[in-house]
């Protein structure tokens, strides 16, 4: 029995992890966004061109944040979402920002 309630705890653990709220803003919070980005927002999108607090109201915390460097004084960051797919796969987005506005999605 011990064993059973075991697996289950582990299964359901797996079914939440890499897992976000479904609302991870407040609609005042987004209200100054472009009507664009704030659709994009309330649909779980990123695009090019979003500022790092726009794909966070999106997306949520990335799972790991990489600090490059700099180029031409501005800054530089490599954003890793990684979640859980099923049968344990895991697989990853990685996003690029320079000067706090997203310039690749891998």
């Amino acid at each position: 029995m011990k064993k059973f309630l075991f697996i289950i705890a582990v299964v359901l653990f797996l079914s939440q992890a890499g897992c976000t709220k479904a609302v991870r803003y407040t609609e005042d919070e987004i209200k100054d966004f472009s009507p664009a980005v704030q659709e994009n927002i309330r649909q779980a999108r990123i695009d090019l061109g979003m500022s790092q607090a726009q794909v966070r109201y999106a997306w949520g915390s990335p799972d790991s944040i990489k600090f490059l460097e700099p180029v031409e004084g501005k800054a530089r960051e490599e954003w890793i979402y990684a979640h859980q797919a099923s049968l344990g796969v895991v697989s990853s987005k990685i996003l690029l920002f320079f000067d706090n506005r997203l310039i690749y999605i891998k």
